[in-house]
């Protein structure tokens, strides 16, 4: 796992990248509260951004540089190698 002392660059990314998905985490609780509903497939789509943000920290939490766009695309999609808890 990266550190803030040893990567800083890639520690504020791993932070930008989870602190993004609490943003669109609590926009999407708020807009719920507030509609009382949701499509199926608005739903989808805002959790699928969620989860994005999410397997990118998860797959970039080793990596000590700037992810390309070819990583960023494959490290969005969801990890192989995180069995969920609860």
């Amino acid at each position: 796992m990266i550190s803030q002392d040893d990567n800083p660059v890639a520690w504020a990314l791993l932070l930008y990248e989870l602190d993004e998905a609490r943003e669109h985490l609590g926009k999407l609780i708020d807009e719920l509260s507030r509609a009382g509903s949701i499509e199926d497939s608005t739903f989808a789509v805002d959790l699928g951004h969620i989860y994005a943000h999410l397997n990118r920290v998860w797959h970039a939490r080793d990596q000590s540089h700037e992810m390309s766009e070819e990583q960023r695309h494959k490290f969005s999609q969801f990890p192989t190698d995180l069995d969920p808890v609860g």
